[in-house]
């Protein structure tokens, strides 16, 4: 498997080229000449991690409630969502 590096600039300048180098394997973003992220296949995601998700599913769930807005904040909604708590507001606080 290779490895291939890009700088966030090559990345965003040609997202199509790191897609393409990400099918021989993993390729490594870096920020300032530091490594800072990962680009990967789905696939050889889900082989390193083990998990398969539905993305497709879970996106359907979501979006068959009309009740389940996504919003950006936890402000409250107004207009015809008002009354409606923004989703950032009922989900887990992470620590």
């Amino acid at each position: 498997m290779s490895m291939t590096s890009f700088s966030s600039r090559e990345v965003n300048h040609d997202v199509s080229k790191a897609k393409k180098a990400a099918q021989a394997g993993p390729v490594i973003i870096t920020d300032r000449g530091k490594p800072s992220h990962v680009l990967m296949t789905y696939s050889e995601f889900e082989r390193l991690t083990g998990k398969r998700s539905n993305l497709g599913e879970d996106e359907r769930a979501r979006t068959a409630d009309p009740h389940q807005i996504s919003s950006p904040c936890s402000a409250p909604l107004t207009g015809k969502y008002s009354g409606l708590q923004c989703w950032c507001a009922t989900r887990p606080k992470q620590s």
